[in-house]
């Protein structure tokens, strides 16, 4: 089993999300993230006063999947969320030892 985190731009979390949904990943959890890169950020104005803005909104998206589906599920969320410009984001691939639902003990893959 692999465990897919991959932090996007929040505009893409609709498109990323209808991607896996057609390659039939149906379960996935959300999370409101704030983070820099090669981005490095952007200052504003606001009242006068100049901020610098360095930690920017992300949205992170974390996946369980058996391994045959791994790469074809980095795929279809390299492909929907790239935007081609710094900040698109990034994705890390993880070998998972062991899974449990909580709610009938299944484990392994069973319990994705």
């Amino acid at each position: 089993m692999k465990k897919i985190e991959a932090v996007i731009r929040n505009h893409k979390l609709d498109t990323v999300k209808t991607a896996l949904t057609k390659i039939g990943i149906h379960g996935m959890t959300v999370t409101e993230a704030r983070g820099f890169g090669r981005q490095k950020g952007h200052t504003e104005n606001y009242r006068g006063s100049e901020y610098n803005i360095d930690l920017l909104p992300k949205t992170k998206i974390e996946i369980i999947v058996n391994d045959e589906h791994a790469e074809k599920t980095v795929a279809s969320i390299s492909s929907s969320a790239a935007t081609g410009n710094v900040g698109d984001g990034k994705i890390f691939v993880t070998h998972l030892d062991e899974v449990v639902r909580i709610r009938t003990n299944e484990t392994g893959t069973e319990a994705i």
